[in-house]
């Protein structure tokens, strides 16, 4: 399934307006997480600091015809201490941006997460999946489909607020979410359907802030106002969302991966709820993928330096 190169224009227009930032990226020692860290500065998005055990990277380098020469590179023993020191770099305002190399995920989040040391907030964290649909007119923002596997409902208040936070950082004033569920009427058998109307309450009482919530909605009548109609439901988010907030982890990773070898939806993602944006580049990922991930991560580093709020 091919998919369009030039889906995250808009995205990463503004990314080069506004310039790059340093990137911190933790064990770039495979193809594609080097790759991304290059692409990002050969596009005046980020400056990257590769911080990875050093004979490795060059290895990898000369492989590649990159010459390191370019990039200021920091030399750990091995995966876990580059996590550990690109982690510092953020903390000690060194970096903007932490991007996840070729180490394993859990690895890298231990080093980012950790209580002490670790770039954690009060929020909890989350993967946002931005999504670009041939069908579809707009971005779709997908959440949490990399992160929180089950989550309960004061982590889907989070969840949810990320990704709305993230919206406004690209420009979407008031976004709509659909909060997700195998139907669109409320079931006590299904958490999730209590979940969704607890969530809009809560967006009632300010709990959640900045967007137009609702749920329960089942995905036909989410995402079609066709679909929706035929089934009565009257909604100022049903078959016009920008955000679908899914009920757990695996909706989510198989809705995203869905769209992407299904419908060929281009797709670009960030971690937020840290004290900076976070990207995590896979072995799926292609390269404009990855680029937009590094550009979304700019804007939402911008904004944060700019007091706009946490990324």
């Amino acid at each position: 399934m091919t998919h369009d190169d030039h889906a995250f224009d808009d995205i990463l227009q503004q990314a080069r307006e506004r310039g790059p930032l340093p990137m911190a990226v933790a064990h770039p020692c495979s193809r594609e997480s080097l790759l991304g860290a290059v692409e990002a500065a050969e596009n005046g998005i980020a400056t990257p600091i590769l911080v990875a055990p050093l004979a490795k990277l060059k290895k990898l380098a000369d492989e590649l015809g990159i010459d390191l020469r370019r990039f200021e590179c920091i030399d750990v023993e091995h995966s876990h201490a580059a996590a550990e020191r690109a982690v510092q770099l953020v903390r000690d305002g060194y970096a903007d941006i932490l991007m996840k190399g070729s180490l394993h995920t859990d690895e890298f989040m231990s080093a980012a997460l950790a209580r002490d040391t670790g770039v954690r907030t009060d929020r909890r964290i989350s993967h946002i999946w931005v999504m670009k649909v041939e069908s579809y007119p707009r971005y779709l923002f997908i959440t949490d489909a990399a992160i929180n596997i089950e989550p309960d409902l004061i982590t889907k208040r989070d969840i949810c607020q990320n990704a709305i936070d993230l919206t406004h950082a690209l420009g979407i004033a008031c976004p709509k979410v659909a909060i997700l569920a195998a139907v669109e009427t409320i079931n006590p058998e299904m958490r999730s359907t209590l979940d969704a109307a607890a969530l809009c309450k809560m967006a009632d009482r300010g709990q959640i802030t900045g967007a137009i919530l609702d749920g329960p909605l089942a995905f036909d009548n989410a995402i079609s106002k066709e679909a929706a109609a035929s089934k009565g439901i009257v909604s100022p988010v049903a078959g016009d969302p920008d955000i679908l907030l899914v009920p757990d982890l695996e909706a989510g990773n198989m809705l995203g991966k869905q769209l992407t070898y299904l419908a060929g939806a281009a797709s670009a993602g960030v971690v937020m709820g840290a004290r900076v944006p976070m990207v995590l580049t896979s072995r799926a990922d292609d390269a404009s993928g990855r680029l937009a991930s590094s550009a979304i991560a700019n804007l939402l580093a911008h904004k944060r330096r700019q007091g706009g709020g946490r990324p």
